[in-house]
């Protein structure tokens, strides 16, 4: 190229018309000029001087053409060499019409600069000649000439993978992705910025946990430092479960079982496991009033698994399963155990029957549990399981975009027990919080705040012992695998039990609390029965026994009573009577043989606080040899019956069994506060079987729940530990 043809435009302007015209920009100065030139463009779209000759072609006259306005030409202006930019379009005006004469036409191209002097006012570029229109579509070379389309174009060119970044998370609004059948996700349990999570338990609540452990230090508080690594899936149940669905697999994938009444469900099985390590445990002694002498700390580990059991039909939970084990240094040692509650309660037991939904926090989130049908978008909220819930905006997680939620539940708060918090992170196409922070602060001084009611104020002391409850944690998604088949809930099935087959009838109530002294008996599998032993505050002296003597005779009742098998002849029995006027106490004897003055065998008594007294509160109740035969049949509750359980497996009761009955009924106390949470009119009546046994080195500790107003199983559970 010779010296005329040196580009008024700098290297890196013509590098940049390199780059939008898809040619290379390596070389000279004047290796980009002609690169530029061969591919088409013109001595003036790459800075040069140019004279056009324009050899006219000998044609037949014709008519003259309507004058067609010109299509306008998109110049790209460089301003510098920093900024890319397109320049403004300018009007062009008509040149003279073309002779219709044979003729060579010398054009010189000018070039002109000009100002717009107003806006809206149109100048005319001298010495400029009019453009042919193209006819036909543009080229894709015609788009990105355009000044709008340049500019997306060169600011991508600028901010590389960053732009397409940018324009791939943004992250439109969804509805909760439901959850399948063979659905699994994989996650980490940390605390705050990776650290260990937390949990504190104080006063009160530390006997709550201790109670489950056999120890003499006198531990003032507990808390726990953990991490590990969690699972949380939805089994694909196979055909085997759908034995009694007559040859029918429109349900495949869930599960059989049974429930509180012993009737057969069809069921979406979730399982949830944790596998802690480390698990640290600090006990702090108390010598007096001083609680934090002597922390003992202990490092160990622990494993917990949890299913739950959701039916088909009705979407209601038939059963919660929870196995769990620990192992740690002496003096606490290693435990395992389980605990399986049929419809109520959970991990966190009677406070998250009063406040529904806390059980969320112990795993990650489903999100269509607690969001139901609701559009996640930024700025939505919404209340649902006792959270209240807000969407903060996007942000990201794992290199993903998600949406923030904040969640805090209401009623802990409403009901001044404390605060529960949650942070969840949640992506489309999965069905669980990929990312959940919980703060939990349980305690009974939240009373004392302003803003609390009487109401709340009695709900938080008759509820929460003395001390404070802390639990911190981070749960963190590491892998997500989908399954096929959505849930089948709210489908029917064929094998579903009717009302009609659950239930008491009332020819199978007895309607006791207006008259009777105790719950009804008659007991086949045990030696005495609850007849026979209120046989012997007739057989005793006023003397012997005055308090309950007299509370007996003048329409008190046995509110609490227990029997234990201590020999092949003899039983135990301590019974708790409640006066009309809520004088309490008790009384424990032996009983041998038939009732009479020698046979019942005196051996203490004392006092008990006011109780509450309220016979129209009783309901009508089985009587406990019809729950008996329930739950020693093998057939109807197969995990009860067994050398591992209550009952052998011809039906007797194994060594060392302890039954017994519990009356709660709503008294002057709480009525008021039951009244404003519930109906607060009726009591319960439950029954509750216990044992106690060494084997093969280990102590078991077995304990059953019923409702003896329906013939409902609550639940049951074991806790083993080394001799």
């Amino acid at each position: 190229m010779s010296d005329e043809q040196t580009s008024s435009l700098t290297v890196a302007k013509l590098k940049a018309l390199c780059i939008l015209n898809d040619l290379p920009t390596s070389g000279k100065k004047s290796d980009l000029v002609e690169r530029l030139l061969d591919s088409g463009l013109s001595n003036k779209e790459v800075g040069l001087p140019s004279k056009v000759k324009v050899q006219a072609v000998s044609k037949p006259k014709k008519e003259k053409k309507p004058e067609v306005e010109p299509e306008k030409e998109i110049v790209l202006s460089m301003e510098d060499e920093d900024t890319i930019t397109p320049t403004k379009e300018h009007d062009v005006i008509d040149d003279e019409d073309s002779s219709e004469e044979e003729s060579i036409l010398d054009a010189e191209i000018l070039d002109a600069e000009f100002v717009d002097e107003e806006p809206s006012a149109k100048r005319k570029k001298p010495n400029m000649k009019k453009k042919q229109v193209r006819e036909g579509p543009a080229t894709l070379i015609d788009l990105i000439r355009k000044p709008q389309v340049a500019a997306v174009l060169l600011t991508l060119i600028i901010v590389g993978a960053g732009g397409y970044y940018y324009l791939d998370n943004q992250l439109d609004s969804f509805t909760a992705e439901q959850l399948r059948y063979g659905d699994s996700m994989q996650y980490q349990i940390t605390g705050d910025e990776n650290g260990l999570a937390t949990f504190l338990a104080t006063e009160g609540f530390v006997e709550l946990v201790m109670d489950q452990l056999e120890t003499d230090d006198e531990i003032c508080k507990l808390s726990l430092d953990f991490g590990g690594a969690g699972s949380l899936s939805i089994t694909d149940g196979g055909t085997s479960e759908l034995v009694n669905e007559g040859g029918s697999t429109d349900r495949l994938g869930a599960v059989r079982i049974v429930g509180g009444m012993g009737a057969e469900w069809l069921a979406v099985e979730t399982v949830n496991t944790n596998s802690l390590n480390p698990f640290r445990v600090h006990r702090h002694l108390s010598i007096g009033s001083i609680c934090e002498f002597g922390a003992i700390t202990g490092s160990g580990t622990a494993d917990l698994s949890s299913t739950k059991y959701i039916e088909l039909r009705n979407q209601d939970t038939k059963a919660t399963e929870l196995n769990w084990g620990i192992d740690l240094p002496s003096p606490i040692g290693k435990y395992q155990g389980t605990a399986v509650s049929y419809g109520v309660g959970g991990l966190l037991g009677g406070l998250e029957t009063l406040a529904p939904g806390l059980a969320l926090m112990m795993q990650p989130v489903e999100i269509q549990h607690l969001f139901a049908n609701d559009l996640i978008d930024k700025g939505a909220t919404g209340s649902n399981l006792g959270w209240d819930w807000r969407v903060i905006g996007i942000d990201e997680y794992g290199g993903n975009p998600a949406w923030k939620i904040v969640a805090t539940h209401h009623d802990i708060e409403a009901y001044c027990l404390g605060s529960a918090t949650m942070n969840l992170w949640v992506e489309e196409g999965n069905p669980w919080a990929a990312k959940q922070t919980v703060d939990v602060l349980i305690s009974e001084t939240q009373a004392g705040q302003s803003g609390c009611s009487p109401a709340s104020q009695l709900l938080n002391d008759y509820v929460l012992p003395e001390g404070e409850l802390e639990l911190h944690h981070t749960f963190a998604k590491t892998s997500l695998t989908r399954g096929q088949k959505q849930l089948d809930l709210g489908l029917t099935y064929a094998s579903k039990p009717q009302a009609n087959q659950l239930g008491p009838s009332n020819s199978e109530l007895e309607a006791w609390g207006e008259y009777e002294l105790h719950m009804p008996d008659d007991s086949t599998l045990r030696q005495h029965t609850f007849e026979d032993a209120l046989a012997c505050f007739e057989e005793w002296p006023n003397t012997i026994a005055p308090g309950a003597s007299r509370a007996l005779e003048e329409n008190g009742y046995i509110w609490r009573g227990t029997t234990e098998q201590i020999s092949s002849s003899v039983s135990q029995w301590n019974l708790s009577w409640v006066a009309t006027d809520k004088q309490a106490g008790w009384v424990q004897f032996n009983l041998t043989g038939i009732p009479n003055a020698d046979n019942c065998q005196y051996d203490k008594r004392g006092d008990l606080d006011l109780t509450s007294w309220n016979r129209d509160s009783i309901p009508s109740t089985y009587n406990i040899t019809t729950l008996e035969s329930w739950f020693s049949d093998s057939s109807r509750y197969d995990m009860l019956a067994g050398s591992e359980r209550f009952f052998t497996s011809s039906g007797e009761y194994q060594n060392d069994v302890k039954v017994g009955y519990l009356i709660a009924v709503p008294g002057d106390d709480i009525g008021s506060l039951l009244s404003q949470i519930g109906d607060g009119g009726d009591g319960a009546v439950t029954l509750d079987i216990s044992r106690t046994w060494d084997e093969n080195g280990e102590h078991n500790q077995l304990n059953l729940i019923a409702d003896a107003a329906e013939g409902r199983l609550i639940g049951w559970s074991i806790i083993t530990n080394p001799v």
